[in-house]
């Protein structure tokens, strides 16, 4: 295990209260990683990932057991049902008042970021984007639809930075910064750049999980294989038994949609695994890309389950002055 680059601590003006971030991409150990800091410097965790703030979504998600959580208060999870809209503003607010309902408390909050822009917006804040136009939404999603990948080349003409972050099949988040650069006549990435509300009050110690490329993968496809021989097909039989449509978001992310693939019978359960492990690798492989341009991270080149990252992990917080 190395470590390389990034300033240790990130201080802003006036900073007081800790903040410790662990980041990383999927199967990284964050979580595992998180709850040894929170354990050893009485804190909590906070997660930070877009798909953990449904409920009925455990198994895919790889959500901590309430019996594995080692006593540590977790926050910013099971909040909304998988048909609510719950976007990265609503989670920087939200989490926001967990951080200082923690601190507040004499507690070090913990965030545990697998989703990159939940973090930034976490951290940096977000613009006040225009309205929905649901007219010009609409149009958009028929587009897409008659012209695949379209949607992509357009945003990358008109705003080449926010595409690059954006996955080509990414339906909503294209719409979205398309809707953001037709109304307001100027690319998002600028308009981003103009109106942030950045996360103040903080000593924030980032500290980046990057584990070799090949183990990473071999882990991610046996967890993969291991939710669907837990009963990832039964979870969603249960999402869907509960009244959800199979339209809601989450039955769309990754695993969620080749595990309905199955019950649905347009795949078979071993083409469905193979489908999840081969999406979630490249997934975990744009997640690294996002989070290397993340500024002020020190880098540990492991898993967060590593005994030597651990230790280096607790000295760096240890030093930050926590």
């Amino acid at each position: 295990m190395t470590l390389s680059s990034g300033a240790a601590l990130t201080t802003n003006s006036g900073a007081s209260r800790p903040l410790v971030v662990v980041l990383g991409p999927t199967g990284s150990g964050k979580t595992d990683l998180a709850l040894s800091v929170a354990e050893v410097f009485d804190g909590e965790l906070v997660g930070c990932d877009s798909l953990q703030i449904y409920r009925y979504l455990d198994i895919g998600t790889a959500r901590t057991p309430p019996a594995e959580r080692r006593g540590i208060a977790h926050h910013m999870m099971d909040l909304v049902d998988p048909d609510r809209l719950y976007t990265a503003g609503d989670y920087a607010r939200d989490a926001r008042a967990v951080l200082a309902d923690i601190s507040g408390r004499g507690k070090l909050p913990v965030v545990a970021g697998g989703t990159g822009f939940y973090l930034r917006a976490l951290l940096e804040g977000l613009f006040a984007g225009p309205q929905r136009d649901e007219a010009l939404r609409e149009r958009l999603a028929a587009i897409e639809k008659a012209r695949p990948s379209f949607l992509h080349r357009l945003l990358r003409r008109m705003d080449k930075p926010t595409a690059s972050r954006i996955h080509p099949n990414d339906s909503p988040k294209l719409i979205r910064a398309i809707e953001v650069c037709l109304l307001r006549r100027k690319p998002m990435s600028t308009q981003f750049e103009e109106g942030r509300n950045r996360l103040t009050g903080y000593r924030a110690l980032k500290i980046g999980l990057a584990p070799p490329r090949a183990e990473l993968c071999r882990r991610l496809d046996r967890r993969l294989a291991g939710m669907f021989a837990r009963g990832l097909v039964d979870e969603v039989r249960g999402i869907l038994a509960q009244g959800f449509s199979r339209e809601v978001k989450p039955l769309a992310s990754l695993g969620y949609k080749e595990a309905l693939a199955v019950i649905e019978g347009r795949m078979q359960m071993d083409e469905a695994i193979a489908a999840a492990q081969l999406a979630t690798r490249q997934y975990a492989k744009r997640q690294m890309t996002w989070f290397r341009r993340e500024q002020d991270v020190t880098w540990l080149e492991g898993f967060g389950d590593d005994p030597a990252v651990r230790t280096t992990a607790l000295d760096l917080v240890r030093h930050s002055g926590t």
